[in-house]
This record gives C-alpha cells, sequence and structure tokens, in this order.
C-alpha cells in the first residue's frame, strides 16, 4: 500500500494570499562561478579554482531549492480599488480619419528641408563665433580657418604658429568646403531627429545636440585633425556648437509643419477604389 510522505505535500494555499518563489542567491552564487571559471582562463589558475568551486555549490544549492519540491512563500493579497479621475469635462479626441485604425503620433512635424536650412544658418553663426575667438584670443581671423583645413589638408599640419595666423588660399577653400559639408550633414541628421521632439525644436538643436556632437568630437578629434585637437580651445568650441544649435532651432520653428503619413493602405495613397478599403459611392438618388 502506498504511503505519501506530509513533509513532501506542498501546503496548502490559504484564502486571501497567493504563493510565490522564495527568495534566493544561489542563481547569482552560480553566475558569479562560472564568470570566475571563465576570467581564469586569462589571468591565473587560480581564478578558475574558485569559480569552479562557487560554481558547484551555486548549483547544489539552487537544486536544493527547487527538488524535490520548489520553496514558496505565501504572501497576503490586498485587493486595491483604483478610482481614475480627470480635472477636464470632455475628451479631446485626435483628428484623425475614421478609417485608420489609429493615429501615428505626432500628427505634425518639421520636414527634414527645414533642418537643411536650420544647419546652414547655423553654420553662418558658427563661423562668426570662431572668427571672434581668432580675432581675440590669437589675433588672426585665419587661424581657426587653417586648423580645420588641417583635417584634410596635408600642408597644414606643417604650419608653425606664425603661418597659422596667415592668410592661405588652399586652406580656405578646403575649410570652407569642410564647414560646409559638416553643416549640411549635421543638418540632415538634425531634421530626420526632428519627430523625435516636435514640440521642441530649440531643445534638440541647441541643448542636445550640441552635448552629444561635443562628447563625440572629444573621443575622435585626436585621429581626425592631431594639430587641431593639440591647440582647440574647448570653451569656445562648445560656445560654438550651442551657437550652431540654437540658430538652427530658431529657424526650424519658423518653418510650416507637414503631417505625418498616417497609416493609410497603398490603394487608397495611390488613389485607386477597392472593396473593403474605400466607402462605395452613393448616387444622388441615394442608390448605389
Amino acid at each position: 500500500m502506498h504511503r505519501s510522505d506530509s513533509r513532501t505535500e506542498a501546503p496548502e494555499a490559504i484564502p486571501g494570499t497567493i504563493k510565490l518563489p522564495a527568495p534566493t542567491a544561489w542563481p547569482i552564487v552560480f553566475a558569479f562561478g562560472i564568470t570566475l571559471l571563465l576570467a581564469g582562463l586569462l589571468t591565473s589558475p587560480s581564478v578558475s579554482i574558485l569559480g569552479a568551486i562557487l560554481a558547484v555549490t551555486g548549483c547544489i544549492g539552487w537544486f536544493q531549492d527547487v527538488l524535490p519540491h520548489e520553496k514558496e512563500e505565501t504572501v497576503e493579497v490586498k485587493a486595491e480599488v483604483s478610482v481614475i479621475t480627470t480635472p477636464r469635462r470632455e475628451v479631446e479626441r485626435l483628428p484623425v480619419a475614421p478609417e485608420l485604425p489609429r493615429a501615428l503620433l505626432p500628427l505634425e512635424t518639421y520636414p527634414v528641408s527645414a533642418g537643411i536650412k536650420g544647419g546652414l544658418a547655423g553654420s553662418v553663426a558658427m563661423a562668426v563665433l570662431a572668427c571672434l575667438y581668432g580675432v581675440l584670443k590669437q589675433h588672426s581671423i585665419w587661424y581657426p580657418i587653417n586648423l580645420l583645413a588641417a583635417t584634410i589638408y596635408g600642408q597644414s599640419l606643417q604650419l608653425t604658429p606664425a603661418t597659422l595666423n596667415a592668410f592661405h588660399l588652399g586652406s580656405f577653400v578646403v575649410a570652407s568646403f569642410i564647414h560646409l559639408l559638416t553643416s549640411l550633414l549635421v543638418g540632415l541628421l538634425y531634421g530626420a531627429m526632428l519627430p523625435m521632439f516636435p514640440r521642441r525644436p530649440i531643445l534638440l538643436g541647441g541643448v542636445i545636440a550640441p552635448i552629444l556632437w561635443t562628447g563625440l568630437l572629444h573621443s575622435v578629434l585626436d585621429l581626425i585633425n592631431p594639430l587641431l585637437n593639440q591647440h582647440i580651445d574647448w570653451p569656445w568650441f562648445v560656445a560654438s556648437q550651442f551657437a550652431f544649435g540654437i540658430v538652427a532651432g530658431l529657424v526650424v520653428v519658423r518653418q510650416q509643419r507637414v503631417r505625418i503619413r498616417q497609416f493609410v493602405p497603398f490603394l487608397m495613397r495611390a488613389g485607386f477604389e477597392g472593396p473593403g478599403i474605400t466607402k462605395e459611392k452613393q448616387e444622388k438618388d441615394g442608390s448605389r
């Protein structure tokens, strides 16, 4: 005759409570042991030995928590009734076509061309601030231009501090091309990110973008332009980035917003009529 062991039977559930798995630290011990076991392959055999001991210990402890029956703890369930209220007297509906399943928010945003225009305007502000730095700090308007040209103009790498303050036609052409191309690319990226901040383009262009762009350049400038990395004045550089972003944001907010294309079937966008997609036309007499 089979006799059940009362010690292995799970306790019955108490009304108003719920059973949850009991907390245990053995999985963390097991994971830490595996980490040390693998780390010892690159460091020292003693680390692998310690990791193996911890992994075996954690595995045994984990098995004891789930076999033959999983350890559980009883938690009291308290029912809370949440009343959702609002001070508004009526619900505002979004102006979405009735045939659409749902709206793609935001309904309106700035076009990508607005970001490009903002990038061009910001490039002018940045250039003015850079030239102002050259006049006030280095007593030459050509100093920042020659530093920027050193990105791809090999001769600029051999320029002495005296010649950096002089005018060089090649450096001027190269620096103008680099500045214009970079401003266009940044403006294009700015325009692509505008749907993320449709109501605060100045926040995106004047605060978020300059911080991200400055951090990126600070980490890779030594590889891109070693001469500029040696002579750059970071406070002025950051100020020029903020000037670029604020001016670009001011230009963007003056642009006309466009509606975002919603989830409309291709046949409707192409102007075709199809059963189940467009409403059937009604004749003047009311018949189909």
